[in-house]
């Protein structure tokens, strides 16, 4: 019972994760959409939304990896100067992504037009962030194989 409980639970929170992501990927998208009339299209609505919701719901939620055989002390892998690659890729990824996130929410409260340089570099953010999150979840799946 306890396993079904915890498993359910994880569930919704990856799920909750991953609405985050979608809300996220869609302000992101009306901010560069109302800049760049190129981007005003359902299509890319959607496509922002999904990439949202498929990084967060991967990336998020990783699991540290001993780095050294079976330990699992990170203070042992600390100390060696080794990194987890999967947990690096999904925390940084998830910086830049509500980076993103952050500035286009700003922008649409603040009623403001950025320049296109701006509007480009917001939807990079985004892109590369959202795909460091998705790169980390598939990391962290790949190893429980």
């Amino acid at each position: 019972m306890k396993t079904r409980v915890k498993r359910a639970a994880h569930f919704f929170e990856r799920l909750g994760l991953a609405m985050v992501g979608s809300a996220c990927g869609l302000l992101v998208a009306v901010q560069v959409g109302s800049s760049l009339p190129v981007f005003r299209s359902e299509g890319f609505l959607l496509i922002m939304m999904v990439s949202g919701a498929f990084g967060f719901y991967l990336g998020i939620d990783t699991p540290p990896h001993a780095v050294y055989g079976q330990s699992a002390n990170p203070s042992n892998a600390s100390t060696h100067g080794r990194a987890d690659m999967a947990e690096f890729l999904s925390a940084v990824g998830t910086f830049i992504a509500a980076v993103a996130a952050f500035a286009s929410i700003g922008l649409i409260a603040l009623r403001d037009e950025p320049p296109t340089l701006g509007v480009i570099l917001i939807v990079v953010c985004w892109v590369v962030g959202v795909a460091m999150q998705a790169v980390a979840g598939a990391i962290t799946r790949i190893r429980a194989n």
